[in-house]
């Protein structure tokens, strides 16, 4: 699994429909988690922390469930990674 933590990479144009993440898949990379957005650098640094531990503890976890799941714990540990309305 790869993580690419930086703003708006999984964010295309014409020539390259998925960015960065686009490059990762034709390298081979099985799962990639990417961004279409602008991220806060902290909470994807935490993001990836906790996505790591949660799948080293629980190996048979969905990365998709995983990834809810931490999202979920850090946007209730800290309001500032709320999701903007």
């Amino acid at each position: 699994m790869l993580i690419i933590s930086g703003c708006e990479t999984a964010k295309g144009d014409k020539r390259a429909t998925l960015a960065v993440a686009g490059v990762a898949v034709k390298a081979g990379a099985r799962s990639i988690i990417a961004s279409l957005w602008l991220v806060n650098d902290n909470f994807t640094a935490q993001l990836a922390e906790e996505l790591y531990k949660q799948l080293k503890g629980n190996p048979k976890t969905a990365k998709a469930a995983a990834l809810r799941q931490v999202q979920l714990k850090l946007m209730d540990d800290n309001p500032a990674f709320q999701p903007r309305k």
